[in-house]
């Protein structure tokens, strides 16, 4: 995969050399180019925003700046052999970003960033570009930060991790919260290790069974019993017929229940465990 980032804030990726994401790197699973907008300025201050039309605070980055990097970007990459560039745009009034889109965007093989300052980009950039490739806006969250320079990190680790040869183990993401499939809809639960005991606290006896199947129903009840605690919006959404008889027992046993349309309800009786 291929990923650029256009930003006024290059050292602010600097990030993208560690961790997993520098392994994806060294490995050549990830081929990342970082430029500076400011690149594409021509006066002596390197401007790259200018007052909003209609009035009002704060500044909108400039058309022209963009433009030009946005096409040198494009047309290096196809220079050097990358195709299918999808354009990300970091806002807070995009798509939100779930594990689902991080696994329709780990399949695509070219995603150029535009993480904005100030009040964001021309309007105008966006919807020239989208007439050319894909373009996805994409929130992370119900905030605002000062630049989406730190949404792109968020966006470029739950993609990366999840290309092939990226994780030591391959099944590693198979049982993430979010995950697609069973944990779609679910937060992951609870996770130990050694010892077996740490301060006078212990681990489920369960876990040193040894029995497969009973672990794994363990993590599946533990993970509907944080999403309840957690998330209860989840469950409200979910779709009853996904779930199994055992599924539906420990949904019971928090107090939740099926009302006639299909969709999940919590009963005002119901006591959290």
């Amino acid at each position: 995969m291929r990923l650029d980032v256009v930003t006024i804030f290059p050292e602010y990726l600097d990030p993208l050399n560690v961790s997993l994401v520098g392994k994806a790197r060294a490995r050549g699973r990830l081929d990342v180019h970082v430029h500076d907008l400011r690149r594409w300025t021509y006066d002596r201050h390197h401007t790259v925003d200018d007052t909003p039309y209609g009035g009002g605070p704060g500044m909108v980055m400039k058309t022209e700046p963009w433009g030009e990097a946005l096409d040198e970007v494009l047309a290096s990459g196809y220079e050097a052999g990358a195709h299918g560039p999808v354009l990300v745009v970091p806002t807070p009034s995009g798509r939100p970003f779930t594990q689902e889109l991080a696994v329709e965007l780990s399949g695509r093989p070219w995603l150029v960033f535009t993480p904005a300052r100030y009040e964001g980009i021309d309007r105008r950039v966006v919807d020239e570009y989208a007439t050319r490739i894909p373009v996805i806006e994409v929130s992370i969250g119900d905030y605002v930060l000062a630049g989406g320079e730190a949404a792109v990190l968020v966006i470029t680790e739950a993609v990366a991790r999840l290309l092939p040869g990226v994780l030591g183990n391959a099944e590693s993401h198979r049982d993430d919260s979010f995950a697609p499939g069973a944990m779609a809809d679910l937060l992951e639960g609870p996770v130990y290790t050694k010892p077996p005991e740490w301060r006078g606290r212990g681990i489920p006896d369960v876990l040193l069974s040894g029995h497969h199947g009973r672990i794994a129903r363990w993590r599946r009840d533990e993970a509907f019993r944080r999403t309840a605690r957690n998330r209860p919006d989840l469950i409200e959404r979910c779709d009853p017929a996904a779930f199994d008889k055992k599924d539906r027992e420990i949904l019971s046993i928090l107090g939740w229940a099926p009302e006639p349309g299909g969709r999940f309800w919590r009963r005002p009786d119901s006591v959290e465990e």
